[in-house]
C-alpha cells in the first residue's frame, strides 16, 4: 500500500466544482442583547479556510497530487480572498473563471463556547449562465484536460456544475481515455451517464435514484445497483455506508469493506477526503477492492480529527500497512 501511496506524488488532477470559503467568528457570550432576546457573542478570533472542492484538492495536495481548481465564483473581495487561500495552499487556479454575475459563496460560522450559534450563507445556487458555463468548458477542453491524469466532479449543489458541462467533459475525457470520479448531489445526479467512478452516500443515492435501498437485505440492495448502473452507464459504483464501512461494485463482483473501529470526533469533510483517494487510485487502475479499502481507511482517519482537515499521508501510510488487504 506505501508503493501504491508513494505513485499518487506529481498526478495531475482536474477538480471540477463548486468552491467556497468556509468562514469562522469565534468568541464568547457573556450577555444577552438589550435590543432582543438573542446571546451576544464577543468575537475573538476571524478565520477564513477553504471549503466545498476546494477541500478536495486540499486532500489531494496532503497525498502528492497536484489539483487544478476548476470553478466559477464571483468578481468580488470574498473572490480575492479565496484566490489567495488557493494559491497559499499550492492549488492550481488555471481554470478558475470570476464572473460579474455571480457571488462568491462564503459559509460563515458564530461560534462561542465550543458551540456553534448560527451560520450565515452568501451564495446564489441557481445554474451558472450559459455564457459562464461556455467559458469554463473551452478552458477545462482545451487547456487543461489534455494534460490530466483524472477528472473529479465535486458537486455541491451550488450552480457551477451544469448537465451540458457534464456532456461536454465526459464526452471529451472519453476520448482521451482519461476516467472521471463523481461526487453527487441530487440536482445532477442522474446526468452523469458514462462515467468511471459515481460515488454517493446511502442518503444520497435513496434520495437520487427515489429508490428505498437497504444494505441489510442485500439481494434487494444489489439488484437495485446493478439497475441503477445499467441505466446509466456507469462503470463503477463505490457507496458509503457510515458505520457499515462501504461498498464497491462493477456490477457483477460486489466488494464490501467494513469501517474500522475508531473514535468519532467529527464526520465532516470524510466525503471529500474518500473521493480524493478513490480517484488518485482508480486513475492507477487498481482492483475495486483497493481503491474502497484505501479511501475508506483514509475517510476514517479524518474523522477522528475536529473539524475539515484534509488527510495526514505519513499517517495514512503508518495505518495502511497495519491493515491485512
Amino acid at each position: 500500500m506505501e508503493n501504491i501511496i508513494s505513485k499518487f506524488e506529481g498526478m495531475r488532477v482536474l477538480v471540477i466544482g463548486d468552491v467556497m470559503i468556509d468562514a469562522y467568528l469565534m468568541g464568547q457570550v457573556d450577555r444577552i442583547s438589550p435590543e432582543a432576546p438573542v446571546p451576544v457573542v464577543a468575537v475573538k478570533n476571524k478565520e477564513s479556510r477553504l471549503g466545498g472542492a476546494a477541500n478536495v484538492a486540499m486532500n489531494l495536495v496532503a497525498l502528492g497530487a497536484k489539483p487544478i481548481l476548476c470553478s466559477v465564483i464571483g468578481e468580488d473581495q470574498e473572490g480575492k480572498e479565496l484566490l489567495g487561500l488557493l494559491e497559499k495552499e499550492k492549488i492550481g487556479i488555471e481554470g478558475i473563471i470570476c464572473s460579474k454575475e455571480r457571488i462568491t459563496t462564503v459559509k460563515t460560522r458564530v461560534i462561542a463556547q465550543q458551540h456553534q450559534m448560527l451560520r450565515i450563507d452568501q451564495e446564489n445556487s441557481n445554474p451558472i449562465s450559459e455564457y459562464d458555463s461556455f467559458l469554463l468548458g473551452k478552458r477545462i477542453i482545451n487547456d487543461l484536460l489534455p494534460a490530466c491524469d483524472v477528472i473529479i466532479f465535486e458537486d455541491y449543489d451550488k450552480g457551477v456544475i451544469t448537465p451540458t458541462l457534464i456532456k461536454q467533459i465526459v464526452a471529451e475525457a472519453h476520448k482521451r481515455s482519461i476516467k472521471i470520479a463523481v461526487d453527487p448531489k441530487k440536482r445532477n445526479f442522474n446526468e452523469y451517464v458514462g462515467v468511471d467512478l459515481f460515488k454517493p452516500n446511502l442518503k444520497e443515492l435513496k434520495e437520487g435514484y427515489q429508490i428505498d435501498l437497504d444494505p441489510s437485505d442485500q439481494i434487494s440492495f444489489e439488484t437495485g445497483i446493478i439497475a441503477f448502473m445499467q441505466k446509466m452507464q456507469i462503470k463503477n459504483i463505490m457507496v458509503t455506508l457510515s458505520e457499515r464501512g462501504v461498498m464497491i461494485s462493477n456490477g457483477k463482483k460486489f466488494d464490501y469493506i467494513p469501517a474500522h473501529i475508531r473514535k468519532i470526533a467529527d464526520v465532516s469533510g470524510a466525503g471529500d477526503t474518500v473521493i480524493s483517494v478513490a480517484s488518485l487510485c482508480l486513475a492507477l487502475d487498481l482492483p475495486n477492492s483497493q481503491i474502497a479499502a484505501l479511501a475508506n481507511l483514509a475517510g476514517g482517519l479524518v474523522c477522528e480529527e475536529v473539524g475539515v482537515v484534509p488527510i495526514n499521508k505519513k499517517r495514512l501510510i503508518q495505518e495502511s500497512a497495519l491493515v491485512k488487504q
